[in-house]
């Protein structure tokens, strides 16, 4: 499907590895000049060459978005190339915690680089989208903001504080031609997960092999209707879809992309 992604200019954040990374990809290979960020720059240019290879257009963009000063210079970076017309909100992180070990000063962090983030980057360019009458705000969530569960509590919470602000942002550009949707993953198989499945198996007791590893992890980890987790790739067709002219009629939504882990009618 072509999904008339040509002409349009996408900034994903946190696109040096993981999601962000196979959403870049993806959306320049449908077309779209994307502009790369991460903070290391290093790892950013490598994924932007990437994709200059395969015939894409890539910019980047160096920062940390936990600070103003950070938010400016990326914003003024992705729009050194041309206005942004999709914004994908990715950049984020978490950490293992228990209750006991979240201090209060964990959790401010984590709200600031999962949450505030965000925010500054909504207002850096979406102005921008009104006054063109069009663009895309995809901001990436997960089941845990509705189900979430009894570890890492600062994360569970910014993703529920993440899901709010799509749809908050929904409503206040209505009828402006630009829509803002979620994307919420489910348990995602990227090098870390990986790494961290293979390393606690032996003491789980599941298989030696990987996959029988991935299957047993998921059956007890996050059990879902296609028995297993999901890919980058997975992610980045959904984002992809809400980030195109396709997906007009489209605001204010939560796709799960979880493999049916997440219950529900809604």
């Amino acid at each position: 499907m072509n999904l008339n992604l040509a002409g349009k200019r996408a900034l994903v954040t946190g696109s040096s590895s993981g999601l962000g990374e196979a959403t870049v990809r993806l959306l320049a290979a449908e077309g779209a000049a994307v502009v790369v960020h991460g903070r290391d720059e290093q790892r950013t240019q490598a994924v932007a060459e990437a994709i200059r290879a395969n015939g894409g257009k890539a910019d980047i963009a160096i920062g940390d978005l936990t600070g103003d000063d950070g938010a400016d210079a990326v914003a003024s970076a992705a729009l050194a190339g041309g206005p942004v017309d999709i914004l994908v909100n990715n950049a984020g992180a978490y950490r293992h915690l228990s209750w006991a070990d979240a201090t209060p000063d964990t959790w401010r962090d984590t709200y600031e680089g999962n949450v505030i983030s965000g925010v500054r980057m909504i207002q850096r360019l979406v102005p921008f989208m009104r006054e063109r009458g069009w663009g895309r705000v995809i901001t990436i969530g997960g089941g845990l903001a509705v189900q979430p569960m009894h570890q890492h509590p600062q994360y569970n919470a910014t993703l529920a504080a993440r899901h709010n602000l799509a749809v908050s942002l929904a409503r206040e550009l209505r009828g402006t031609g630009v829509t803002s949707n979620v994307v919420a993953p489910g348990a995602i198989l990227v090098e870390a997960v990986k790494d961290l499945l293979t390393e606690i198996a032996p003491a789980r007791g599941w298989g030696e092999s990987w996959e029988q590893i991935e299957q047993d992890a998921t059956n007890e980890l996050v059990p879902n209707d296609i028995e297993r987790l999901g890919r980058p790739e997975e992610i980045a067709t959904a984002v992809a879809f809400l980030a195109s002219p396709l997906s007009g009629y489209i605001s204010g939504a939560t796709l799960r992309v979880d493999g049916g882990h997440i219950r529900g009618v809604a």
